[in-house]
Protein backbone atom coordinates (compact mmCIF):
# COMPACT_ATOMS: atom_id res chain seq x y z
CA UNK A 1 0.00 0.00 0.00
CA UNK A 2 1.15 3.52 -0.80
CA UNK A 3 0.25 5.78 2.12
CA UNK A 4 -0.05 9.44 1.13
CA UNK A 5 0.30 12.23 3.66
CA UNK A 6 -0.37 15.45 1.82
CA UNK A 7 -3.32 14.99 -0.51
CA UNK A 8 -6.29 17.14 0.60
CA UNK A 9 -4.17 19.11 3.10
CA UNK A 10 -0.59 19.88 4.12
CA UNK A 11 -0.10 17.32 6.88
CA UNK A 12 3.64 17.87 7.07
CA UNK A 13 3.44 21.60 7.67
CA UNK A 14 0.51 21.67 10.09
CA UNK A 15 -0.12 18.20 11.49
CA UNK A 16 3.24 16.45 11.96
CA UNK A 17 2.64 15.66 15.70
CA UNK A 18 -0.63 13.94 14.81
CA UNK A 19 1.04 12.02 11.99
CA UNK A 20 3.82 10.77 14.24
CA UNK A 21 1.26 9.65 16.82
CA UNK A 22 -0.51 7.64 14.13
CA UNK A 23 2.74 5.97 13.12
CA UNK A 24 3.53 5.08 16.71
CA UNK A 25 0.05 3.69 17.35
CA UNK A 26 0.05 1.77 14.07
CA UNK A 27 -3.24 2.77 12.45
CA UNK A 28 -5.19 5.76 11.16
CA UNK A 29 -8.89 6.46 10.63
CA UNK A 30 -9.97 8.44 7.57
CA UNK A 31 -13.45 9.86 7.19
CA UNK A 32 -14.83 9.47 3.67
CA UNK A 33 -15.28 13.02 2.29
CA UNK A 34 -18.30 11.98 0.22
CA UNK A 35 -19.97 9.70 2.81
CA UNK A 36 -19.09 11.34 6.16
CA UNK A 37 -20.48 8.52 8.31
CA UNK A 38 -18.15 6.02 6.66
CA UNK A 39 -14.69 5.77 8.20
CA UNK A 40 -11.86 3.69 6.74
CA UNK A 41 -9.22 2.32 9.09
CA UNK A 42 -5.76 1.67 7.65
CA UNK A 43 -3.07 -0.28 9.45
CA UNK A 44 0.36 1.35 9.44
CA UNK A 45 3.16 -1.18 9.69
CA UNK A 46 6.12 -2.16 7.49
CA UNK A 47 4.45 -5.37 6.36
CA UNK A 48 1.65 -3.55 4.53
CA UNK A 49 2.92 0.00 3.86
CA UNK A 50 5.29 -0.13 0.90
CA UNK A 51 6.07 3.59 0.80
CA UNK A 52 4.97 6.74 2.61
CA UNK A 53 4.53 9.62 0.17
CA UNK A 54 4.71 13.15 1.53
CA UNK A 55 3.47 16.26 -0.28
CA UNK A 56 4.14 19.63 1.30
CA UNK A 57 5.13 23.27 0.88
CA UNK A 58 7.15 23.30 4.09
CA UNK A 59 9.04 20.26 5.39
CA UNK A 60 10.60 22.04 8.35
CA UNK A 61 8.31 20.46 11.02
CA UNK A 62 9.00 16.87 9.97
CA UNK A 63 12.75 17.05 9.32
CA UNK A 64 13.71 15.91 12.87
CA UNK A 65 11.46 12.85 12.55
CA UNK A 66 12.50 11.66 9.09
CA UNK A 67 15.41 9.45 10.26
CA UNK A 68 12.99 7.59 12.54
CA UNK A 69 10.40 7.25 9.76
CA UNK A 70 13.01 6.07 7.26
CA UNK A 71 14.26 3.43 9.66
CA UNK A 72 10.92 1.66 9.16
CA UNK A 73 9.45 2.86 5.85
CA UNK A 74 10.65 3.93 2.42
CA UNK A 75 9.64 7.55 1.77
CA UNK A 76 9.15 9.70 -1.30
CA UNK A 77 8.83 13.48 -0.92
CA UNK A 78 7.14 15.99 -3.21
CA UNK A 79 8.11 19.57 -2.38
CA UNK A 80 6.08 22.35 -4.00
CA UNK A 81 7.99 25.57 -4.65
CA UNK A 82 6.43 28.06 -7.05
CA UNK A 83 6.90 31.56 -8.42
CA UNK A 84 4.10 33.11 -6.36
CA UNK A 85 4.27 35.60 -3.54
CA UNK A 86 2.10 36.29 -0.51
CA UNK A 87 -0.67 37.65 -2.73
CA UNK A 88 -1.29 34.08 -3.95
CA UNK A 89 0.28 31.92 -1.22
CA UNK A 90 -0.05 34.01 1.95
CA UNK A 91 1.20 31.43 4.47
CA UNK A 92 3.84 29.63 2.44
CA UNK A 93 7.53 30.23 3.31
CA UNK A 94 9.63 32.43 1.04
CA UNK A 95 11.42 30.92 -1.94
CA UNK A 96 14.79 31.37 -0.21
CA UNK A 97 13.59 29.59 2.93
CA UNK A 98 11.96 26.83 0.88
CA UNK A 99 15.13 26.19 -1.12
CA UNK A 100 17.13 25.90 2.10
CA UNK A 101 14.61 23.46 3.55
CA UNK A 102 14.62 21.46 0.29
CA UNK A 103 18.39 21.11 0.61
CA UNK A 104 18.09 19.82 4.18
CA UNK A 105 15.33 17.40 3.15
CA UNK A 106 17.42 16.00 0.31
CA UNK A 107 20.41 15.55 2.60
CA UNK A 108 18.26 13.43 4.93
CA UNK A 109 16.21 11.28 2.55
CA UNK A 110 18.41 11.36 -0.55
CA UNK A 111 18.30 13.11 -3.89
CA UNK A 112 16.42 10.32 -5.65
CA UNK A 113 13.61 10.44 -3.06
CA UNK A 114 12.87 14.14 -3.48
CA UNK A 115 10.90 15.69 -6.32
CA UNK A 116 10.24 19.35 -7.01
CA UNK A 117 6.70 20.39 -7.92
CA UNK A 118 6.23 23.65 -9.79
CA UNK A 119 2.47 23.86 -9.94
CA UNK A 120 -0.09 24.95 -10.65
CA UNK A 121 1.17 27.25 -13.38
CA UNK A 122 -1.26 30.11 -13.87
CA UNK A 123 -1.06 33.46 -15.62
CA UNK A 124 -2.44 36.17 -13.38
CA UNK A 125 -1.35 39.75 -12.73
CA UNK A 126 2.45 39.91 -12.46
CA UNK A 127 2.77 36.17 -13.08
CA UNK A 128 3.37 36.21 -16.81
CA UNK A 129 4.92 33.73 -19.23
CA UNK A 130 8.22 35.61 -18.95
CA UNK A 131 8.21 35.71 -15.15
CA UNK A 132 7.46 31.98 -14.94
CA UNK A 133 10.33 31.12 -17.27
CA UNK A 134 12.70 33.34 -15.30
CA UNK A 135 11.62 31.96 -11.91
CA UNK A 136 11.64 28.37 -13.15
CA UNK A 137 15.22 28.80 -14.35
CA UNK A 138 16.33 30.28 -11.03
CA UNK A 139 14.67 27.50 -9.05
CA UNK A 140 16.00 24.75 -11.32
CA UNK A 141 19.51 26.14 -10.85
CA UNK A 142 19.10 26.20 -7.06
CA UNK A 143 17.41 22.80 -6.71
CA UNK A 144 19.17 20.65 -9.31
CA UNK A 145 21.96 19.61 -6.88
CA UNK A 146 19.29 18.18 -4.57
CA UNK A 147 16.80 16.56 -6.95
CA UNK A 148 16.82 15.20 -10.46
CA UNK A 149 13.08 15.41 -11.05
CA UNK A 150 10.48 18.13 -11.61
CA UNK A 151 6.71 17.91 -12.09
CA UNK A 152 4.56 20.78 -13.29
CA UNK A 153 0.95 21.28 -14.28
CA UNK A 154 -1.23 24.09 -15.54
CA UNK A 155 -4.02 25.30 -13.31
CA UNK A 156 -7.27 23.39 -13.67
CA UNK A 157 -10.44 25.37 -13.07
CA UNK A 158 -12.39 23.16 -10.72
CA UNK A 159 -15.96 24.30 -10.00
CA UNK A 160 -14.80 25.34 -6.54
CA UNK A 161 -12.20 27.67 -8.05
CA UNK A 162 -14.82 29.37 -10.16
CA UNK A 163 -16.35 30.53 -6.90
CA UNK A 164 -13.24 31.26 -4.83
CA UNK A 165 -11.07 32.70 -7.64
CA UNK A 166 -13.62 33.95 -10.22
CA UNK A 167 -11.21 36.16 -12.18
CA UNK A 168 -8.72 33.35 -12.80
CA UNK A 169 -8.62 32.22 -16.43
CA UNK A 170 -7.24 29.01 -17.94
CA UNK A 171 -3.83 29.17 -19.59
CA UNK A 172 -4.25 29.34 -23.37
CA UNK A 173 -2.89 26.53 -25.54
CA UNK A 174 -0.39 28.94 -27.13
CA UNK A 175 1.00 29.97 -23.74
CA UNK A 176 1.04 26.36 -22.52
CA UNK A 177 3.22 25.40 -25.45
CA UNK A 178 5.58 28.33 -24.93
CA UNK A 179 5.95 27.50 -21.26
CA UNK A 180 6.31 23.77 -21.84
CA UNK A 181 9.05 24.33 -24.41
CA UNK A 182 10.87 26.68 -22.05
CA UNK A 183 10.51 24.40 -19.03
CA UNK A 184 11.75 21.44 -21.06
CA UNK A 185 14.89 23.26 -22.22
CA UNK A 186 15.66 24.62 -18.76
CA UNK A 187 15.21 21.25 -17.05
CA UNK A 188 17.44 19.54 -19.61
CA UNK A 189 20.15 22.16 -19.13
CA UNK A 190 20.32 21.24 -15.43
CA UNK A 191 20.13 17.49 -15.99
CA UNK A 192 16.60 17.17 -14.58
CA UNK A 193 13.84 14.96 -15.89
CA UNK A 194 10.53 16.78 -16.18
CA UNK A 195 6.99 15.51 -16.45
CA UNK A 196 3.42 16.71 -16.28
CA UNK A 197 0.55 15.38 -14.26
CA UNK A 198 -3.13 16.00 -14.79
CA UNK A 199 -2.72 17.35 -18.31
CA UNK A 200 -4.32 16.02 -21.48
CA UNK A 201 -1.82 17.69 -23.83
CA UNK A 202 1.30 16.02 -25.19
CA UNK A 203 4.57 17.90 -24.62
CA UNK A 204 6.96 15.03 -25.38
CA UNK A 205 8.53 16.97 -28.26
CA UNK A 206 9.90 19.31 -25.60
CA UNK A 207 11.44 16.45 -23.63
CA UNK A 208 8.57 16.40 -21.13
CA UNK A 209 7.30 13.01 -20.02
CA UNK A 210 3.67 12.25 -19.30
CA UNK A 211 4.31 9.78 -16.51
CA UNK A 212 2.16 11.33 -13.82
CA UNK A 213 3.42 12.38 -10.41
CA UNK A 214 3.96 8.85 -9.15
CA UNK A 215 4.39 5.51 -10.90
CA UNK A 216 5.61 2.05 -9.97
CA UNK A 217 8.76 2.67 -11.99
CA UNK A 218 9.53 5.91 -10.12
CA UNK A 219 9.19 4.20 -6.74
CA UNK A 220 11.26 1.21 -7.86
CA UNK A 221 14.07 3.50 -8.93
CA UNK A 222 13.86 5.69 -5.84
CA UNK A 223 13.53 3.02 -3.18
CA UNK A 224 15.42 0.05 -4.64
CA UNK A 225 12.52 -2.11 -3.49
CA UNK A 226 10.97 -4.21 -6.27
CA UNK A 227 7.25 -3.64 -6.53
CA UNK A 228 4.65 -5.36 -8.62
CA UNK A 229 2.94 -3.06 -11.09
CA UNK A 230 0.62 -0.87 -9.02
CA UNK A 231 -2.67 -0.10 -10.78
CA UNK A 232 -3.39 3.42 -11.95
CA UNK A 233 -5.97 5.33 -9.98
CA UNK A 234 -7.35 8.38 -11.76
CA UNK A 235 -7.81 10.64 -8.77
CA UNK A 236 -8.94 13.55 -10.95
CA UNK A 237 -11.23 12.34 -13.74
CA UNK A 238 -11.03 14.35 -16.94
CA UNK A 239 -7.57 15.75 -16.21
CA UNK A 240 -5.33 13.03 -17.57
CA UNK A 241 -4.14 11.96 -14.12
CA UNK A 242 -2.21 8.67 -14.37
CA UNK A 243 -0.95 8.32 -10.79
CA UNK A 244 -0.92 4.95 -9.07
CA UNK A 245 -3.36 3.79 -6.41
CA UNK A 246 -2.72 5.42 -3.02
CA UNK A 247 -4.41 5.78 0.37
CA UNK A 248 -4.75 9.44 1.34
CA UNK A 249 -5.11 10.20 5.05
CA UNK A 250 -5.82 13.94 4.85
CA UNK A 251 -9.08 15.88 5.00
CA UNK A 252 -10.44 18.78 2.99
CA UNK A 253 -10.91 22.26 4.48
CA UNK A 254 -8.04 21.88 6.93
CA UNK A 255 -5.07 23.67 5.32
CA UNK A 256 -4.42 27.28 6.40
CA UNK A 257 -1.81 27.99 3.72
CA UNK A 258 -4.47 30.15 2.05
CA UNK A 259 -3.35 29.49 -1.53
CA UNK A 260 -5.86 31.17 -3.79
CA UNK A 261 -5.75 28.38 -6.40
CA UNK A 262 -6.42 25.60 -3.86
CA UNK A 263 -9.15 23.11 -4.78
CA UNK A 264 -9.18 21.46 -1.35
CA UNK A 265 -10.69 24.32 0.66
CA UNK A 266 -14.12 25.92 0.49
CA UNK A 267 -13.74 28.83 2.87
CA UNK A 268 -11.64 30.28 5.67
CA UNK A 269 -14.51 29.67 8.11
CA UNK A 270 -14.59 25.97 7.26
CA UNK A 271 -10.84 25.73 7.79
CA UNK A 272 -11.00 27.48 11.17
CA UNK A 273 -13.93 25.32 12.28
CA UNK A 274 -12.18 22.10 11.35
CA UNK A 275 -8.86 23.09 12.85
CA UNK A 276 -10.60 23.86 16.12
CA UNK A 277 -11.67 20.20 16.20
CA UNK A 278 -8.18 18.84 15.56
CA UNK A 279 -6.73 16.70 18.34
CA UNK A 280 -3.20 15.43 17.77
CA UNK A 281 -4.07 12.33 19.81
CA UNK A 282 -7.18 11.45 17.82
CA UNK A 283 -7.20 8.50 15.45
CA UNK A 284 -8.39 10.82 12.67
CA UNK A 285 -7.19 14.21 11.51
CA UNK A 286 -10.33 16.14 12.42
CA UNK A 287 -12.54 15.26 15.38
CA UNK A 288 -13.08 11.77 16.74
CA UNK A 289 -15.08 8.68 15.93
CA UNK A 290 -18.76 9.38 16.60
CA UNK A 291 -21.72 7.22 17.53
CA UNK A 292 -23.28 6.03 14.30
CA UNK A 293 -20.04 6.03 12.33
CA UNK A 294 -19.49 2.97 10.16
CA UNK A 295 -15.90 1.84 10.79
CA UNK A 296 -14.53 -0.22 7.90
CA UNK A 297 -11.16 -1.91 7.46
CA UNK A 298 -9.74 -0.11 4.44
CA UNK A 299 -8.50 -2.09 1.46
CA UNK A 300 -4.77 -2.59 1.85
CA UNK A 301 -2.45 -4.56 -0.43
CA UNK A 302 1.33 -4.76 -0.30
CA UNK A 303 2.87 -4.59 -3.77
CA UNK A 304 6.34 -5.53 -2.61
CA UNK A 305 7.58 -8.48 -4.64
CA UNK A 306 9.62 -9.85 -1.73
CA UNK A 307 6.58 -9.85 0.57
CA UNK A 308 4.49 -11.44 -2.18
CA UNK A 309 7.01 -14.23 -2.74
CA UNK A 310 7.30 -14.89 1.01
CA UNK A 311 3.55 -15.39 1.23
CA UNK A 312 3.69 -17.90 -1.62
CA UNK A 313 6.14 -20.05 0.29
Amino acid sequence: MILTAGERTDIVQYYTPWFMNRLHEGFVDVRNPFYPKRVNRYQINPDIVDTIVFCSKNYTPILPFLPEIQSQYPVYCFYTITAYGRDIEPNVPSVKASVNTFRRLSEIVGKKRTAWRYDPVMLYGPYTVESHLRQFNELASALSPFTSRCIFSFVYLYEKLKETFPDLKPVSRKDRMILAEGFGKIAASYGMTISTCGDMDDYTKYGIMKSGCLSTEILNEAEDIPLKQIPCHNARPGTGCTCIDQRAIGAYDTCPNGCRYCYANHSRNAIMRNRSMHDQYSTMLIGHLQKGDELIEGKQISYRIRAYQERLF
